[in-house]
């Protein structure tokens, strides 16, 4: 008896520290250990190859402080990952054979995921960059990855890092498959991971710019937990469109952009003909992607994706070394996105562009509406006046308040009736000036 009660709790203790990350009960969401989960990510691609423990610790510390909750970083890296050594002088495989990885290397991994997670970050884990399968037009590759290794690989990784309680899986790495052939390895790597989870892992496909998303090619795969955009590094793209769309597709799955405009990189590829993006471009769209139906968001920074530094070529003409690029306007303002999502229950939300009469204005001067059972938020890119549709949330009166996304500071506009349409007026505007009207129930005494 005693026996079997020891058996029973081991199993219990396992199957916790195997619970992590679950997708939510309408499917619409995260969770980590049954409760709400807010991603708020930076894309730090290259963050095991090229920073040693030092420098991680710095670039970790540092983002958590800022607010964010995931980073996003490649194990088997773009910039020749396989044949350039990481910052301690080990190459990841041995004989860049999949089913051979390099122990000294992968410790260096294990320290940098047991570090983020001192500091109360998860890891959205690529097993590989998509070149080693995909080299495509671009990338260093080479291709190594077989149905068989892939699953060898991943098998291997997924054991290593099962019962660390800071990971997601993402798969993938800027590239759509090309074929059959290529959506066999990825789901090789993704049918591996599962299993060698438990069937525990959250797993994703990080894919290039398109309208579905990574859905296009594994929506009905077991694996796939959550469908991912990219968005492309254009400013004013109507992704909102696109993460409406994948919200209410079948079947249902969380979505998120998972690489949106990247802070200080060229619009579209071209800065001499569109400049480079700014503080307000990456805040517009991570707005306007949360209240279109996205879960969470990932920020990115084109100098720190990168890890760019006197000792690394720039890649696409990045202005700053990456630890200058960490203090960037619109990074320090990702933690008021944060800030306003989780001041309100998160799983109550759902986007709604049916409270504003304007609510089918272009990117460059959007609106865009979302709303729990007894809050809703409003973002107005322009400061421009708007007119809400009220009788959608709970309550007799409504609190306005404004919540000035450059800033986080909040001013108070009174008290409506909650019926018949109201007419708004943020406090300035212009280009760059945006905000968001937060309505509440007034009985619900809700705080920013």
């Amino acid at each position: 008896m005693k026996k079997h009660i020891l058996s029973v709790l081991l199993l219990a203790l396992n199957l916790t520290a195997l619970a992590q990350f679950t997708v939510s009960a309408d499917k619409h969401y995260i969770l980590k250990d049954d409760k709400a989960f807010f991603w708020m990510g930076d894309t730090a691609w290259e963050l095991f190859h090229r920073l040693n423990k030092e420098d991680a610790d710095y670039y970790l510390k540092h983002r958590s402080a800022q607010g964010f909750t995931v980073i996003q970083a490649v194990a088997l890296a773009e910039f020749d990952g396989l044949n350039k050594p990481n910052a301690l002088g080990d190459n990841p495989l041995i004989n860049n054979n999949p089913a051979t990885p390099n122990e000294a290397y992968f410790k260096h991994v294990d320290y940098i995921i047991d570090k983020a997670a001192s500091y109360g970050l998860t890891i959205a884990l690529l097993p590989t960059w998509a070149d080693k399968i995909n080299k495509s037009s671009w990338g260093a590759g080479p291709e190594i990855f077989t149905v068989e290794n892939a699953a060898q690989y991943a098998t291997w990784l997924a054991k290593r890092y099962k019962n660390k309680k800071n990971i997601i899986w993402v798969l993938g790495g800027d590239r759509n498959p090309r074929d059959a052939k290529d959506i066999a390895v990825w789901r090789a790597m993704g049918l591996a991971v599962k299993k060698a989870t438990n069937n525990k892992a959250l797993i994703t496909y990080h894919c290039q710019p398109n309208q579905l998303g990574s859905a296009e090619w594994f929506k009905d795969e077991s694996w796939f937990d959550f469908n991912m955009f990219q968005n492309g590094h254009c400013r004013d793209a109507d992704n909102y469109r696109k993460i409406f769309d994948a919200y209410y597709a079948l079947p249902t799955k969380p979505v998120i952009d998972g690489e949106p405009l990247y802070e200080d990189h060229p619009i579209c590829f071209n800065v001499a003909e569109f400049g480079t993006s700014n503080a307000f471009d990456v805040r517009k769209y991570a707005y306007t992607d949360l209240f279109s139906g996205a879960f969470g968001h990932t920020y990115g920074c084109h100098g720190v994706w990168q890890m760019y530094s006197a000792n690394n070529p720039p890649v696409n003409g990045p202005h700053f070394f990456w630890k200058e690029s960490l203090d960037l306007q619109g990074a320090k303002q990702m933690k008021f996105v944060r800030r306003l999502m989780e001041s309100r229950p998160l799983l109550d939300r759902v986007p709604d562009q049916s409270i504003i009469v304007e609510n089918n204005l272009p990117s460059a001067i959007r609106v865009q509406a979302t709303r729990g059972k007894d809050y809703a938020f409003i973002y107005t890119s322009d400061g421009k006046p708007f007119t809400v549709v009220t009788g959608k949330i709970s309550g007799e009166k409504l609190k306005a308040t404004w919540f000035d996304p450059r800033t986080g500071r909040t001013t108070k506009a009174g008290e409506v009736e909650n019926r018949g349409s109201k007419r708004f007026n943020p406090p300035n505007s212009g280009y760059g000036v945006d905000w968001v009207l937060v309505l509440d129930d007034a009985s619900k005494n809700y705080t920013l």
